[in-house]
Formats: structure tokens, sequence, C-alpha cells
């Protein structure tokens, strides 16, 4: 193994890892903020409890998500120093205003909630919470826009050996990085709507505290069905970008390999890439491909036999990622629609609600490959048309990248075990309630 390779293996170990916590952190700020405003708004003390209990299983995941997301940025510096000494001027000016202020709102504001209890008025605590999830989410706009940025390099020029900054509008505002920042921030949601949901039905089932988690699972199922509807439009609106932004990327996703009008879509595919073509094809859906990313059925679409073989990323591994992210996707909107028939009767439902105690790792898959996709599918380059992944990373030896992947790989799942065991313990575990309300 190469200090290529090793590099690439560490930064997909921490990234992913990293990205275990991070949506939870998105969308579940948004669900707590919602709750402790309908407690403002109606003075009920059960949304204080979900406050209170949510807002816990919140803390741990964000903490666990803040020491996991340390490493990230440095191995820019240590592992891809000619990757930052080329686009550093881009790359680095996103970085770092997520740091100072994005970051740093989220982190002091998170310190006045947790603090604040009984030190604010109900407005001003239920505000910090909003404005947690407001710096959460906006860390994650400056981060999905310099990865937009990776993806489709606009605003700059070529100077001096390196790409400069010039228009840090046509940076912010690209499509891309629109459409990523809706998509990516709808499957959070999406996600700790599932968490709310899975854990509620857990305790549904036992017969538990009916009126406290019957109440959480309708808010995660109103969350979950809104939003398992924003990801799948939006995903196809990501399709369009894609095919005007990186055709190799869209030609791997539905394994096309000739141009072909009337493009189809295969429910499912196995690739040949050494030989250039699909061994097996199934469920062909004639014109699909280009009705969905040119709105024409005759529309022409690009193969991957119209780009030199070095350019073209892993045809396998992004197919089927794609589609397994896809069907889950479907699966999303399917559980929820059936859970809103089922809203008024969900203790009456046990095998509803074991699908969806079931169904909790479910988001976190579909969000894993769909990072998977979007970074396999920028190969071979790190910088679309601009650098490749082979030109970035650092001159150093081997023996140093791999001593630091088998170190990373060892604390982070030790820490993986620690912040899941106690997400999952004090889960199950549930709110400390009232005997009056324990009873409900």
């Amino acid at each position: 193994m190469d200090v290529l390779l090793l590099s690439r293996v560490q930064f997909a170990a921490t990234t992913m890892f990293h990205f275990l916590f991070v949506p939870l952190t998105l969308g579940l700020s948004v669900l707590v903020a919602y709750m402790e405003t309908k407690y403002v708004k109606t003075g009920d003390e059960t949304y204080l409890h979900m406050t209170k209990f949510w807002g816990k299983l919140f803390l741990i995941n964000f903490a666990i998500g803040v020491v996991t997301g340390i490493t990230l940025e440095f191995q820019f510096g240590t592992n891809w120093s000619r990757y930052s000494a080329y686009v550093g001027d881009i790359f680095g000016s996103l970085l770092a205003i997520e740091a100072t202020a994005a970051f740093f709102l989220e982190s002091v504001l998170i310190g006045v909630w947790i603090f604040g209890w009984k030190r604010l008025s109900k407005k001003a605590h239920a505000t910090a919470i909003w404005l947690v999830a407001i710096g959460s989410n906006l860390s994650a706009v400056w981060i999905l826009i310099a990865n937009a940025w990776m993806q489709s390099p606009v605003g700059y020029t070529i100077r001096n050996g390196r790409a400069e900054l010039t228009d840090f509008a046509a940076v912010v505002f690209q499509k891309f990085a629109v459409v990523k920042f809706i998509h990516t921030v709808s499957a959070a949601l999406v996600l700790a709507s599932f968490f709310v949901m899975g854990f509620s039905a857990y305790h549904l089932l036992k017969k538990k505290q009916l009126d406290f988690f019957t109440r959480s699972f309708k808010i995660g199922l109103g969350f979950g069905l809104v939003f398992s509807l924003v990801v799948f439009i939006m995903g196809d609106l990501n399709g369009v970008v894609v095919a005007e932004k990186q055709p190799t990327k869209l030609a791997a996703m539905e394994s096309l390999w000739n141009t072909t009008e009337r493009a189809p879509i295969y429910l499912f595919a196995l690739p040949d890439q050494e030989n250039a073509r699909n061994k097996v094809e199934i469920g062909r859906i004639p014109g699909a491909l280009s009705f969905l990313v040119k709105h024409d059925i005759n529309a022409e679409v690009q193969g991957l036999k119209d780009f030199p073989k070095d350019e073209r990323p892993p045809v396998l591994p992004i197919s089927l990622a794609f589609k397994g992210m896809v069907g889950l996707g479907t699966i999303f909107i399917l559980l929820t629609g059936f859970g809103w028939l089922k809203r008024k009767k969900l203790t009456e439902s046990p095998g509803y609600l074991k699908l969806m105690m079931l169904a909790v790792p479910l988001p976190y898959i579909a969000i894993q490959l769909g990072w998977l996709v979007t970074e396999l599918g920028r190969q071979p380059w790190i910088v679309y048309g601009l650098v490749k992944t082979a030109d970035a990373p650092s001159p150093i030896d081997t023996t140093q990248v791999l001593f630091t992947l088998v170190a990373f790989t060892l604390v982070y799942t030790l820490l993986g075990i620690i912040g899941f065991t106690l997400i999952i313990r004090n889960a199950r575990k549930g709110p400390k309630l009232a005997p009056a309300e324990e009873a409900q």
C-alpha cells in the first residue's frame, strides 16, 4: 500500500465515522427546539419533559460528534498538503468561516442552553436552542459549500500555480451547493425523525409512558413524512445538476456505458468495468434516465465510453450504493406514509411499531451510501476536472500514515462504543416523570 491509498482510507474512515453523529446533531437539534417551543406556547409540562429527554440524547451525540470531527480538518494539512497548497485560498476560507462563525455560535449557545434552565426566561431559553440548531446547520452550510466546490469548481482563477478566489458569491450560491445543502439537511431530519420514532416505538411496545412517547412519535412522524418527500424531490433535482456538472458520475450511478438517446434506468445492473459493459441488467425502463435528468424522454445522455478510462469512476460500488440509497428513500416514504394513516391507533399497531424500532439504522445507512456516491463518483478527481486525487497527498512516509490510520481506528472504535452505548442506554431508560405522568 502507498501513501495515496492509505491517506484515502484514513480520510474515508474518519469522515464516515464522524458522519454517524453529524446528521443526528443537525436534525435532532431542530426537533428538540420544536418541542421546547411547544412547551413555551402551551405550558404543557409533557413538552418540557420531552425537551429534556430528547435534549439529553442530543447532547451525548453532539459531544461525540465534536470530538470525532476535530481530526478531519487537520488531515488537510498532514495528509493532503499538496491539495491544501493548491486550493487553500478557496477551501480554507470556507472552513475558516465555519469554525469562527457557525461552530462558535453553536458551541457558545449550547452552553447557555445547558446551564440556563433556571437563569433564563422560557422564551429566552427556547431561543437558545433554536440558535444552537441554526448554528449547527450553518456549520453544515459552509462545509457543504466547500464540498460542492470540490464537485464543481467555480469563482476562481489559476495564478502563480494555484487556485485563487475571484467570485465568493459564485462559490456560495452555485446550484450544486444549494441542492446539496437542502438534500443533506433534509436527510438529517429524516434520520432524527426515525431516531425519535424508533425509540418511542420501543417504549410504546413496553406500554410505558404512553402519552409521552405517543406525542414524541407523532412529532417524529410529521417531520419524517415531510422530509422523506423533500429528500426524494431534492434527489431528483440533484440528478439534474449532476448530469450537467459531472456526467461521469451520473453514468456510473446508472451503469450507462454508451451515449444513448432515450437512456434507460435499470432497477439493477451488475457492471463489468473491465469489459466496459453490464454483465446483468434487470428491470430496464427505456427513456426514464433521459426524462429524469433532462426532462425529455428522447434526450441524449452521455455514457462512460465517451470519457478516457483514467477519468472514469469505479462503477460497481457507485451503482450499488446509489440503488441502495434510492431504495431506502422509498422505504422511508412508505413507512412514514403508513404511519400517518395509523397515527391515531399507534398502540394498536404493534407490528408497525416493531418495524419502526428496527428501522432506526436505515437512515444512517442511506446517508453513508449517499456520501459514497458523492465522493467515489468524483474520482479520479479530488477537485472535479481540476486536480486529480493522485496529485494531492502529502510527501510523507507510508509508515506515518499507517500508524495514524491504526490509531484513529482504535480510538474511533472506542468512542463509537461509548457514544452509542450511552445513547441507547439513556434512550431505553426513558424520561423521569412524576408518578401521575408515569401512569399515563
